[in-house]
């Protein structure tokens, strides 16, 4: 890889002290770091695969400094520390609605009850600090939305239906690495499930735009 990333080469001087050795915690924190930003545009497939193998196999703490120089995202976090994730969310949801937009960190499990009301995950600006959600619904009269971006893949083929509709949109634009995989399992009774990626503005559309992920719009033949 051009502009490949290395630790420096020359050693501690005498008297000098050690590196620390990396912990498995330390590596995972490299590694969710490494996902976000390649969600965000900023590795390629390629780079991302290169940079986590050598994430998984280092044993100092300089080495993994190495791999976050780069990304704003290691800044962003105090200390280079991503978010922690709960491991359970529950959202109950009955005649109202309920969402979970901007700068969200995504659990690794939730169980969502969408009763005759409506349930919204926006994963466009979420933090994302594993490579998979679980989500066990109950959708019963009412609706559970997923908005997405490229590098996220749902899959609700768990799902049963009863009277009700799934709906899984693909995201257009250039293929981007998978920082998440989402998991629907659960129940639909006379409800929806849908996962679209954002919906164009008004002006977007009346200019003929596209939306922050879409290709470029073209206009139909006459």
């Amino acid at each position: 890889m051009t502009g490949e990333l290395s630790p420096a080469a020359d050693g501690p001087g005498e008297g000098a002290r050690p590196e620390l050795r990396a912990s498995h915690e330390d590596r995972d924190r490299v590694a969710e770091i490494l996902r976000v930003a390649a969600g965000d545009g900023r590795l390629t497939a390629e780079e991302l695969d290169e940079r986590l193998e050598k994430a998984l196999t280092a044993r100092t703490n300089g080495e993994l400094a190495v791999l976050t120089a780069d990304l704003p995202a290691a800044a962003d976090w105090p200390g280079g520390a991503a978010p922690e994730a709960k491991d359970l969310v529950r959202i109950d949801c009955r005649g109202s609605n309920a969402a979970r937009t901007g700068g969200w960190v995504v659990p690794q499990r939730m169980q969502i009850h969408a009763v005759g009301g409506s349930v919204k995950l926006d994963f466009t600006q979420a933090v994302i600090t594993g490579p998979r959600l679980l989500i066990e619904a109950e959708v019963r009269g009412g609706n559970l939305r997923l908005v997405t971006k490229p590098g996220i893949e749902v899959d609700a083929d768990d799902v049963a239906l009863r009277g009700s509709s799934i709906k899984i949109r693909p995201n257009h634009g250039p293929k981007r690495p998978v920082i998440l995989r989402v998991e629907v399992s659960g129940e639909a009774r006379g409800g929806s499930i849908v996962a679209r990626p954002p919906r164009r503005t008004f002006w977007q559309w009346l200019l003929r735009r596209p939306g922050p992920y879409d290709g470029p719009v073209t206009a139909a033949l006459p």
